[in-house]
């Protein structure tokens, strides 16, 4: 086979692949290969374009007569990856002056996915475990020391209850974090009022806004606030930023909840339904707001607890709009709170 027929059949591969000659020379590399490492590689000795001891190796052994062999590295440009490098033995290759082939299989967003589960057991493990140390070290005093003391029982079943309930909302987030990634893709096909929605997330958290002396004020333009989407799955979203605005809003201060139209966001084609919610708590710091999303990540640690808080809230948010093809943006100022913003598209029937 001629050179010109082979790099045909090798361009069809989205895989970076070189043929190297008996002196470790490139004799042959595919549209993908000159994408990734530049053009004019042939002829170059193969260090010229991997600059990595393990891939050499690895080449080296196929040169000198080994049927095949693999190395995972990692290379820093153009943006920092990791690779599985396979070097074969090519049969018969006088005819197209190589002695190996070598490929290169992007390997990054495996171990990048292993790293995530590994993080997210730890994470579940380390936010389960001070609650059952809790439990365990209550029921060891309420069956000891406690035992005849009434005073004492009362406290500690107070705290257990407490540190029980921490636990199931913790479960409950992660079995719901869970059911939202299972249908991620699949766009939601119904129709539902927003402000309907909101409104009722208002109402169900009255007695909460009267307790805390933090009025929520909805505000909305007239309009027809219909867009395609999961209505349990909105009133999920709402339910949880304006729960979070009562929670870090000051004592006395307002929650403001408004719906309007933007003909242009940020990220997204067409107009969007925009539902921004914004408290008078004392802010976040900048540094933290693109961090906000990940699962468990805490600006403060223990008064997120104290306040109840999973750590699991708006990593949910955050996927239910990747499912409604909307998006979350969040403006804060430190001392004069925090605004979280929906932006949900709205179809070209809505005016």
């Amino acid at each position: 086979m001629k050179n010109d027929d082979l790099l045909v059949i090798l361009n069809a591969l989205v895989e970076p692949v070189f043929l190297v000659s008996a002196k470790r020379q490139i004799t042959l590399a595919n549209s993908a290969a000159e994408e990734l490492f530049g053009e004019s590689q042939i002829g170059k000795d193969f260090v010229y374009a991997i600059r990595n001891p393990d891939a050499l190796k690895c080449i080296e052994a196929v040169l000198q007569g080994q049927a095949a062999a693999e190395a995972v590295i990692s290379l820093p440009v153009p943006v920092r990856a990791t690779y599985k490098l396979s070097s074969v033995h090519l049969e018969g290759g006088d005819g197209v002056q190589a002695e190996a082939v070598v490929s290169l299989h992007d390997i990054s967003h495996v171990l990048e996915a292993e790293q995530m589960r590994s993080d997210f057991v730890a994470n579940v493990s380390h936010e389960l475990r001070s609650p059952l140390t809790a439990l365990s070290g209550g029921i060891e005093t309420l069956k000891g020391a406690a035992k005849n003391d009434p005073a004492a029982r009362e406290r500690f079943l107070d705290i257990m209850e407490r540190e029980a309930s921490r636990m199931t909302r913790l479960i409950g987030d992660l079995l719901s974090l869970s059911r939202v990634e299972v249908n991620e893709h699949v766009r939601p096909s119904e129709r539902v009022n927003v402000l309907a929605v909101v409104e009722k997330v208002v109402d169900a958290l009255e007695t909460q806004s009267k307790a805390e002396k933090k009025p929520i004020k909805l505000q909305s333009s007239k309009g027809d606030w219909n867009v395609p989407g999961d209505q349990d799955q909105l009133t999920q979203i709402f339910q949880n930023l304006i729960d979070n605005a009562l929670k870090y809003s000051r004592e006395n201060s307002k929650v403001m909840v408004s719906l309007t139209r933007r003909d242009k966001v940020v990220g997204m084609t067409g107009p969007a339904l925009v539902v921004e919610v914004k408290d008078q708590g004392e802010g976040i710091p900048a540094e933290h707001i693109p961090r906000l999303t990940e699962r468990f990540y805490r600006v403060d640690d223990s008064r997120s607890r104290e306040k109840g808080g999973t750590g699991l809230g708006l990593a949910i948010v955050k996927h239910i709009l990747n499912r409604h093809r909307g998006r979350l943006l969040i403006e804060s100022e430190k001392g004069k709170g925090s605004t979280f913003i929906v932006c949900l598209p709205l179809d070209a029937a809505v005016q």
